[in-house]
């Protein structure tokens, strides 16, 4: 019996049908491969302005502020508020995103807090010791290291203490040592990019992806 032959017909229809599948697998590895790429990027990003922050604390000349400014006694004749979010942290955010490489850096958002102690009467850079408890801060009210992807991107205007206490987002200033006392605070760095993948919308690939990264440092005294 002799062979037929399979047609161009056949050949054509069976690419047809392989081929978008392929293009699909494809693009998904890569956008797979971006998207640990693009992660990496923000983790280092959030890395590099929380330890700027962490050295340019209230004893630095150009130091980076919270919202809280630390009492009277404890300021260097040369504090002011000099990187201040009111400013939008124009030095901690080039900080940012000036160690960002392949993604839009001028389109990752970056916002900071700063966690310390409280006492009782909620007054901020209380010291480490009883009955004073440490209070993790927050952004938009949310505790971005406990859950991270409630945070919104870009995050939301930061809650402002109006009576200096320690009732908004930040609960400590940026103070890292004060009347010799070393204060155990930490600062939060919250960084964040709305990414659009290739072929965003095809299939199973999302039209667009939000890549969020956070990171604590202690803050540090200048000497």
């Amino acid at each position: 019996m002799r062979l037929i032959g399979r047609g161009p017909g056949q050949a054509l229809v069976e690419f047809a049908l392989v081929f978008p599948i392929f293009i699909l697998a494809l693009f998904s590895v890569i956008v797979l491969g971006l998207f640990v790429f693009y992660n990496q990027q923000l983790e280092n990003a959030a890395r590099e302005a929380a330890r700027y922050a962490a050295v340019h604390s209230t004893t630095a000349q150009c130091p980076t502020v919270s919202h809280l400014d630390p009492q009277s006694a404890n300021r260097p004749d040369s504090y002011f508020r000099c990187d201040a979010p009111e400013d939008g942290w124009p030095r901690l955010t080039n900080a940012a995103r000036s160690h960002v490489w392949g993604m839009a850096s001028d389109q990752v958002s970056v916002h900071a807090c700063w966690s310390g102690f409280v006492d009782p009467l909620n007054n901020p850079d209380a010291p480490p010791q009883p009955p004073n408890t440490f209070m993790d801060c927050t952004i938009g009210g949310i505790d971005p290291r406990l859950n991270t992807g409630a945070v919104s991107c870009p995050p939301p205007a930061a809650s402002v203490s109006a009576t200096g206490k320690a009732d908004g987002d930040d609960k400590a200033s940026s103070i890292a040592f004060g009347t010799g006392l070393h204060y155990p605070t930490t600062v939060t760095v919250y960084t964040c990019f709305v990414w659009t993948p290739p072929m965003g919308g095809v299939g199973i690939l999302p039209a667009q992806i939000t890549l969020r990264a956070v990171v604590t440092e202690a803050l540090q005294r200048q000497q």
